[in-house]
Parts: structure tokens; sequence; C-alpha cells
């Protein structure tokens, strides 16, 4: 008797849900796939990546419910690889497995001054107001007036949107209660965002532009010399890169209004030290000019005019990179699990490792916004059934024994139900301040709530016997 394809997939977040909906959409009948996740909460940047102000973006965990809702899918939160299972166990359990981790560590600049107390990564700081238990011990600094904010991406821009946000705009989402306290006493007035390509290389997107060109309580300083065309869009530039320009424009050309928070956004400047005492207080920037290498691609290189900028406060969002896990091939260079496709691929060998695939960011780097994981996953998925279908599906243990093999060895294993008990709880927490949810920001408040969910309903079950 053939047994149900069994596929695990590493990582709850976006690229893992799509993962799984996509094989359970095409995969065989019988396929059964397990997700697993570090923390209890699954989602992964949809729930601590997408600003707090952006309800509407996170209403794709609706989808994600369903997903986990289906009795082909089992969800494995508190779980952590390398820690609670490695690659080998996995394979005792299923026929493939699916790396969907993300990209949890962040690029530095590499200048001197860079550690300096008031540095951290934009990273660091969106998990803290999004309440992620890694980050939400942090600390940031708010007292100062001034703040720099180096990238020119989205996350660049949210920062600066959130620090330059009033905190009673914010009351009435699911910010972290440390942040919203934070952000209510904070002196920050101006945000700097520099990039050293030109507007036509900007990587923030036209709605996230929109947002804050909207705002009746902000400035927005570009200087019209800073937009000259160091740089042509080429032939198959996007409609929407022709619109983020033109609207670049129209704000430096917008008259300043006299508001009491300013946003500046400098192009063609690099950062190349971080200077301070005790902390940081300025920030040397190099004037860049831009370049073609020899494969044709933009590159800026700095020039020998420098300059100083009064900075309180740096973050930097020049991007996130994968972190290697235990037995499995790691890209240092790129920070990605090496693939062709979705197929992990054997360094030494050049050769794809049976049952073994990846999707999204760890797959391809940090690039795309949410949906961009769901063509990737499809991808890697349809690589693996492309295999498997070619294979006879080789023995391997049941989900029931897999499931006993979790509880040994990590006690508190989340399922769905469990999850969506959390969840429960956290939007509770939020009804009486008008808010979508409050939520734990530690795992240990996560599980005292699976605990007690499971506690109430064994007592339900003895009333009843």
């Amino acid at each position: 008797m053939t047994p149900p394809l069994r596929v695990a997939i590493v990582g709850a977040g976006p690229a893992g849900f799509y993962a799984c909906e996509h094989l359970l959409a095409e995969g065989p009948d019988d396929v059964e796939v397990s997700i697993i996740e570090r923390l209890p909460s699954p989602y992964g940047l949809v729930r601590s990546g997408v600003a707090p102000d952006h309800q509407s973006i996170k209403g794709v965990t609706r989808v994600y419910d369903r997903i986990a809702s289906d009795p082909r899918v089992s969800l494995h939160g508190n779980v952590e690889h390398g820690r609670d299972l490695r690659r080998d166990d996995l394979f005792a359990y299923f026929h493939a497995v699916i790396y969907c981790v993300g990209s949890r560590s962040y690029r530095h600049l590499g200048i001197p001054g860079e550690t300096l107390p008031g540095c951290a990564s934009a990273g660091d700081f969106v998990g803290w107001y999004n309440g992620h238990p890694d980050q939400a011990t942090r600390r940031f600094d708010l007292s100062g007036e001034r703040a720099v904010v180096v990238g020119h991406g989205n996350v660049a821009l949210d920062v600066a949107r959130m620090l330059l946000t009033p905190a009673d705009r914010l009351a009435h989402t699911d910010i972290a209660d440390h942040a919203l306290e934070a952000l209510a006493g904070s002196r920050v007035r101006e945000v700097t965002l520099l990039g050293w390509r030109g507007p036509a290389q900007v990587a923030f997107t036209l709605p996230e532009l929109k947002e804050v060109a909207a705002r009746d309580d902000l400035d927005i300083i570009i200087a019209p010399e800073e937009l000259r065309e160091d740089a042509t869009l080429g032939p198959d530039a996007s409609r929407g890169r022709e619109q983020v320009l033109d609207l670049l424009r129209e704000l430096s050309e917008r008259p300043m209004r006299g508001c009491d928070r300013r946003l500046v956004i400098r192009f063609m400047v690099s950062p190349v030290a971080v200077h301070g005492d005790d902390r940081v207080r300025e920030v040397e920037v190099a004037s860049t000019v831009l370049e073609h290498d020899a494969d044709g691609v933009i590159v800026a290189r700095a020039t020998g005019s420098r300059e100083r900028l009064p900075a309180d406060l740096l973050l930097t969002a020049i991007g996130y990179r994968g972190t290697p896990l235990p037995g499995v091939p790691f890209d240092q260079m790129r920070g990605v699990i090496p693939n062709v496709r979705g197929r992990v691929i054997d360094p030494v060998s050049g050769q794809h490792r049976p049952g073994e695939y990846v999707a999204g960011w760890i797959k391809r780097g940090p690039s795309g916004v949410i949906g961009t994981n769901k063509p990737d996953a499809r991808e890697t998925v349809d690589a693996l059934l492309d295999d498997i279908a070619g294979d006879d599906r080789r023995p391997v243990l049941g989900r029931e024994v897999f499931e006993r093999l979790l509880h040994e060895r990590c006690g508190q294993v989340v399922t769905h139900d469990q999850w969506k008990a959390i969840d429960a709880a956290e939007v509770a927490r939020g009804e009486p301040a008008g808010r979508p949810r409050d939520k734990f920001t530690d795992v240990a408040s996560m599980l005292e709530v699976v605990r007690h969910r499971d506690a109430a309903g064994s007592t339900r079950g003895e009333a009843r016997q």
C-alpha cells in the first residue's frame, strides 16, 4: 500500500502557507502537510513586519487560517528547526521538506562607529513596535529630535513614517504597548532617508510614497537638484516607477507648510562613518556618482565630497539576509539556501539534494511584497510534485508518531486550535480600547494562554462525565 505523501514545511510565514496551499490544490489527494514554526504564533512578517496602521494588509491571515484549518494540515508551533528537530529527524517522517524560514538577520553598513549606542537595524525597530518576541525587550532612545534612516525601500519609508506619526494616531492599531508608550514620549521631529543611488533607483513603491505624501502634518523636503537624471529608467521601466519619479518631483516643488514634523529624502549620498562619544551624534556621508559596472549594472561610487548630518538615532534598512540551518547548504555570499527553481543544491556536487526544497526569501533573497511569495512557492511545489511523481514513495513514520516525538522533545507544541485561543485572547485584550488586538510579546505569555485553555477544556470534560 502506497503511504500518504508527507511534506514538512519549516516556517509559517507567507511562503510557507502559499506552499501549503499549492500542495493541497495540486498534490495527490492523500497529501499530509506539517507546518513547523519556531514561535507559538504563525504568519511571519505579516504579523511582525507589516506596520500596525496597515491592518488591511494583515487581512491576508484569513487566507492562511483557512489553509491551516484543512484536515490534511497540521500546525506545530513553538518548535524550532536546529533546536528541537534536525534535518535527519525530518526525513524519518517526511518524503520532502520545504524550508521557508525567511531572512532573520540584517545587513550591516560596515563603517566606523556603527556599533555606537543609538545605532540599530530598522528590522529590529520594526520587530520592536510590532511586538515580536525577539525584539520586544529592545530599547530605542527617542529623546533626540533627529533620526537618520539608511535605505530607500518600503521598510525604510515605513520606519520613517512610524517615527513621525503622533502616538494618538496609532492608539487604535495593534502596535505593541511598549512601543506606543515610547512613541508617545518621542521627541523625534525630523527623519532623513539616505540613499546612495538616485531617484530612478528607489525601491519603495508608489502606494507607500503616496501615503506619506498625503500626510497633512508633515513637511517633505527634497532638494530639486538631487532629482537629476543620473541614470535613465530604460525601455523596460514600469509605469509605477515613472509615477514614483513624478511624485518625487512634485514633492520637491511643494512649498513648506511649517509643520512640526519633517521628512527629508536625500539621494546620491552614502554613509561612511558614524561619530559620537557615548552615543551617535553625527552621520558622515559621501556624495556618490552612478556608473555602470562590467555587467551593465548601475552602481554608486563614493566621491571625495563629504558632509556630516546631525543624528540622535541611526537605523539601517539596507536589506535582510538568511541564516544557516544545521545540515542544510547555505550560500554565505547571498545569504540564501542554494537552489535551482526551489530545488536545494549540494554545493559540492552541484546536484539536487533529493527531497529538499526552499521557498520565499531564503530561496530568492529579501525582495518583493507578500504576494510575491505566491508564484515563488508555486514554482517550488511544482518542482517537488514533478520529482515525487517519478519516485516510489519510501516508507516513513506517520503523523501520530511525529507528534509524539515533538511532545517528548518540545514540551508544549502549539496546534492550530491552540493558536486560535491565543489569537482570541489577544483580540479580547484589545477590545476595551477599540484595538484590533493587544499582542502578547513573549512566548511564556502565549503558552500560558494555551495551558489555561487546555486546563479549562479538561475540567469541562471531567464535568460532563
